[in-house]
């Protein structure tokens, strides 16, 4: 198979499993994971008209997807950490930021925001793991935390990221993000990999990021 022919058949198991589920495949978005893969790997992608990328790191984005954006519109999603220092170049680049996760995060965002008169969208990233190497803010502190973005900051958050442990069954996770999405008044749920979107669109998700099942295998020593 083609890059090509896995983007389609990854958007057809998101319709089919959308619509097994009751649920319109007009309201979940794939995301595909270019992290790691330079901009000529995803150019067949551009040109059969997908518009959605997710990028790791803000430099690798800013140096692959500033030619790129000369020839195609898109959107790119940051889903990985965030440095404060980065904040700057990280609304100047992406469309969505996906790893909101402590006030030092929020406060440089919201700093940025005012600078450039450029809104993002926001997603708080949720660490329903609790797992130590991984950022996210706790479960347990992320109702407290979508209030400090609103109320100090004065940030509009959309929605609510998610990334389980991989040794776990991931569908107490995605419940879990979706349930604090429900009594925070949040839309978007990005939650759900190659591996597992199919259960997250089951359980609600309307982003899902998929990598290695359309872009093949990562050389993960780049990132």
């Amino acid at each position: 198979m083609t890059i090509v022919d896995r983007l389609k058949a990854a958007e057809h198991a998101i319709a089919e499993r959308a619509r097994d589920c009751g649920r319109d495949p007009a309201e979940i978005t794939l995301v595909c994971v270019s992290k790691t893969f330079p901009g000529e790997a995803v150019i067949p992608l551009l040109e059969a008209g997908h518009r959605v990328f997710g990028e790791n790191k803000v430099q690798e984005a800013r140096a692959k997807w500033g030619p790129l954006r000369e020839r195609f519109p898109v959107e790119l999603h940051l889903i990985g950490p965030l440095q404060s220092n980065k904040a700057r170049e990280a609304v100047e680049t992406f469309d969505v930021i996906e790893s909101v996760d402590r006030p030092k995060i929020a406060e440089a965002i919201a700093a940025e925001i005012a600078r450039q008169g450029r809104r993002p969208r926001l997603l708080v990233q949720v660490n329903t793991g609790e797992e130590p190497q991984k950022a996210g803010v706790r479960p347990q502190e992320a109702d407290a935390f979508i209030k400090q973005c609103r109320e100090q900051f004065g940030l509009e958050i959309a929605g609510l990221m998610c990334v389980p442990p991989v040794d776990q069954q991931a569908s107490p996770h995605f419940a879990l993000l979706a349930a604090i999405a429900r009594r925070n008044g949040l839309k978007d749920l990005s939650m759900g990999m190659s591996a597992d979107y199919e259960l997250a669109i089951q359980l609600g998700a309307t982003h899902v990021r998929i990598g290695s099942a359309i872009m093949g295998e990562r050389d993960y020593s780049k990132g």
